[in-house]
């Protein structure tokens, strides 16, 4: 029988350990097995690895703990603009969104683009006509609201500063979220969302919701969520840069992810971490910072929950 795999992440670097305290990371475990868990059943029972990870991600984005949909990050302008994507191993469609406001699950708008659309990224005012169209039902400010983020906004609102969701230099942790399947057929397909860095300007986007940077899936490699410093995943095209180690120089998947993150991504400055999975169901989820909310689980019977290296 096919091995089929599921993973999630909660953002790369975490709450020093000093900070993180028995209760919070006991809330932190149980956010990424419930996200886990949602995806897995849908492999299961046969369901597809696209519709896997939108539930995955979804779960993230209703949780507080992480920066995307409800936890997302302020803006410079006291804002929240939420970027997401989502990608298809099978077939290479894709759709993205980028700068959206009010979205409960901008994955779930990520994924209507693609599905609805000739499309593949809409961003801004466009991104939030689409959802209109589509009858989406937007949250006030009050639902995005977090006093801990908030207060994180405020040490550095009217200054030139931000801070990167993974940045262990603040009290609190903050981290973009993301998800890779490999279903039963041995479909591949990978999602990612984020709420971006606090205090951010002029529209900036990471990433996240760019495909083949933060974003990417393909049947004949891999699929591959990234979480880190979104401008240098950017220029190292990091999850497309996994994929292209594997179908031009035959490395496994371990072995591709290792090399971006461990080597090619530091060369440039850049930290973080990625999760991807392959059409044979082996996962890899290496990062170069303190830690990585992660958690992944195979009908192999692997599976594990971590924060921290090992």
């Amino acid at each position: 029988m096919r091995t089929f795999s599921m993973a999630v992440h909660g953002g790369a670097g975490t709450l020093i350990k000093g900070l993180m305290t028995p209760e919070l990371e006991e809330e932190y475990t149980q956010a990424l097995k419930v996200a886990l868990d949602a995806g897995y059943k849908i492999l299961s029972e046969g369901g597809s690895s696209l519709d896997a990870v939108e539930v995955s991600v979804k779960r993230l984005e209703d949780s507080p703990l992480f920066n995307a949909g409800k936890g997302s990050v302020f803006t410079a302008q006291g804002t929240h603009e939420m970027d997401a994507a989502i990608m298809d191993g099978k077939t290479l469609n894709a759709g993205a969104v980028s700068l959206v406001t009010g979205i409960k699950n901008p994955v779930s708008l990520a994924r209507d683009v693609m599905d609805k659309s000739y499309h593949v990224f809409l961003a801004g005012n466009g991104a939030m006509e689409f959802a209109k169209e589509l009858g989406y039902q937007l949250k006030d400010e009050t639902y995005f609201y977090d006093e801990v983020r908030y207060k994180q906004w405020l040490g550095i609102k009217d200054s030139d500063n931000f801070q990167l969701d993974h940045s262990v230099k603040k009290d609190g942790k903050f981290g973009t979220v993301g998800a890779v399947a490999c279903d039963k057929e041995g479909n591949v397909a990978a999602a990612t969302s984020t709420g971006g860095m606090t205090n951010k300007k002029w529209g900036r986007i990471g990433d996240s919701p760019m495909i083949g940077a933060g974003n990417y899936a393909n049947n004949k490699t891999c699929a591959v969520s990234c979480t880190g410093s979104g401008e240098f995943f950017i220029r190292g095209v990091v999850a497309y840069d996994v994929a292209t180690l594997i179908e031009h120089k035959g490395l496994s998947l371990k072995d591709a992810a290792d090399e971006v993150i461990y080597k090619r991504i530091l060369e440039i400055n850049g930290d973080g971490g990625l999760i991807a999975v392959d059409a044979k169901g082996n996962i890899a989820m290496p990062f170069n910072t303190e830690g990585m909310y992660r958690a992944f689980k195979s009908s192999n019977g692997n599976q594990k929950i971590g924060i921290y290296k090992d």
